[in-house]
């Protein structure tokens, strides 16, 4: 499993995007709280409901950027 910070412009992290072995990746938000994944098979990006939200890797789209409402 590898985990990879999102960062802002200041080098805050926002979240993380952790690539499972079997390819499926998920974007978790500064508590680690799961936001959504993308299926490559599919090849969607399903939010945290399962509900397809983009066609194509789209998970960076899903962490919020205002710092703010992070905290």
């Amino acid at each position: 499993m590898n985990k990879t910070p999102v960062k802002d412009f200041y080098g805050r992290i926002l979240g993380w995007i952790v690539v499972e072995p079997d390819g499926r990746q998920k974007a978790l938000d500064f508590k680690g709280r799961l936001l959504g994944t993308y299926y490559p098979d599919r090849n969607t990006t399903n939010d945290f409901y399962g509900r397809v939200v983009y066609r194509g890797n789209m998970l960076t789209s899903l962490i919020p950027t205002d710092i703010s409402k992070i905290k």
